[in-house]
């Protein structure tokens, strides 16, 4: 498992309306706690006056980091309808929010539930899925002189280099796939004078 699937980049105010009610769904890519935080933020200060903000989200590579939140509908009602379409869309790494503004006819639970899984779908299929390759950091030490092979070998493998440090001993620290490391890894195991580290990306 070297990719994962996720959404392009964020898609607001998909609006459905249903007995009277409103719901506008919100997606956004999401890539840490920080980042979830700041977009459920972001929707509750545009939307103050909204009944509800429903949400859910799935973040890890396999959606190990997830959470549906009913925000006072009933219980399983509105988070875990749209947490089940991040995982029929098999996505990860999304945050997806529908924000309810209530027009006076109750819906009952399985309106509610049919209600947040259209609003979470449509939002979704609005939204462009792309798949992300992984990617690890590389930190390469080697003498001066040999500049030429690191550098060939790192492009050979679509490595992006974050920092280099020219000095007697150099030091080059890259992005690349996380699928490549193995077989950079026993490329640069047979080089002399060469020391090297992976950090998680």
């Amino acid at each position: 498992m070297f990719s994962f699937k996720t959404i392009e980049s964020p898609v607001e105010n998909i609006l459905l309306k249903e007995k009277g009610s409103k719901f506008i769904g919100f997606a956004f890519p999401v890539n840490n706690e920080e980042e979830l935080k700041n977009a459920l933020e972001k929707i509750r200060t545009e939307h103050p006056k909204a009944t509800h903000h429903c949400y859910a989200f799935r973040m890890g590579l396999n959606g190990e980091n997830y959470r549906a939140n009913d925000d006072g509908e009933p219980s399983g009602s509105a988070g875990l309808p749209i947490y089940n379409q991040l995982l029929a869309n098999e996505i990860t790494n999304v945050l997806v929010i529908s924000v309810r503004y209530y027009g006076g006819t109750k819906l009952g639970v399985s309106g509610l539930v049919k209600a947040y899984k259209e609003s979470a779908k449509i939002t979704i299929e609005e939204a462009n899925i792309i798949t992300k390759e992984l990617e690890i950091v590389i930190e390469i030490t080697f003498n001066f002189n040999q500049q030429n092979i690191i550098f060939t070998l790192l492009s050979k493998y679509d490595a992006k280099v974050i920092n280099f440090d020219a000095d007697e001993q150099c030091l080059v620290t890259a992005s690349m796939k996380l699928s490549q490391k193995e077989s950079i890894s026993d490329k640069l195991s047979e080089m002399q004078y060469i020391t090297f580290n992976f950090k998680d990306y």
